[in-house]
């Protein structure tokens, strides 16, 4: 006879359940809804369940993550090794220099143009966003109300992953050198989660 999980198990493992069998990132909304509670007890249960995947890394092997209002669970980046080899992947490929450049300019200004991020490398950036694109690192998210309605782009969950980050909370400050002086700005302000 196949267990059930009833309304008296435990929320977290209900929560976890549901993160584990979903197809990628869900809402709160949509988990509050199928769990039957509102959408602030999903996301208390959710800070719940992250704290505990972080009191205790070494012993669980996946991670909430966190992206554009939506949650979702993957892999812990530290067992990417075994991962790779069990699933036959060859060796994650590398981003050049110029990927970089546009991925940073991207996750810190999102969602932002190709024009505006050929205006600051200050070349053509085309290649480079096809590549980005083609490897599922950005996404296009609508059109500028601008001259043209140029694409925006924001980066994707994959762009977590391939980071190992959680959510764009956790990029680095920005650090903006001008004129000799350093400026460092707190994160990207229009990322929330």
């Amino acid at each position: 006879m196949n267990a059930i999980l009833s309304p008296e198990t435990d929320l977290l493992a209900r929560l976890e359940a549901l993160l584990f069998v979903a197809p990628g990132a869900v809402s709160a909304p949509q988990l509050a809804a199928v769990l039957d509670i509102s959408i602030g007890e999903v996301q208390q249960a959710l800070v719940e369940l992250e704290e505990d995947y972080k009191r205790n890394p070494l012993i669980r092997g996946v991670r909430l993550q966190r992206h554009m209002g939506r949650v979702q669970l993957t892999s812990a980046p530290e067992a990417a090794p075994w991962i790779e080899r069990f699933l036959g992947l060859e060796a994650t490929s590398r981003l050049s220099r110029a990927g970089l450049e546009a991925l940073a300019i991207i996750a810190y200004q999102q969602p932002v143009t190709r024009p505006q991020v050929d205006a600051i490398r200050g070349v053509n950036s085309d290649g480079v966003m096809k590549s980005l694109l083609s490897k599922g690192l950005i996404q296009e998210v609508g059109r500028a109300e601008a001259p043209g309605r140029p694409i925006l782009y924001s980066t994707t969950p994959e762009f977590l992953q391939y980071f190992g980050l959680n959510s764009l909370e956790e990029l680095p400050p920005l650090v903006i050198e001008e004129a000799g002086q350093e400026q460092i700005q707190e994160g990207p302000a229009i990322l929330k989660d």
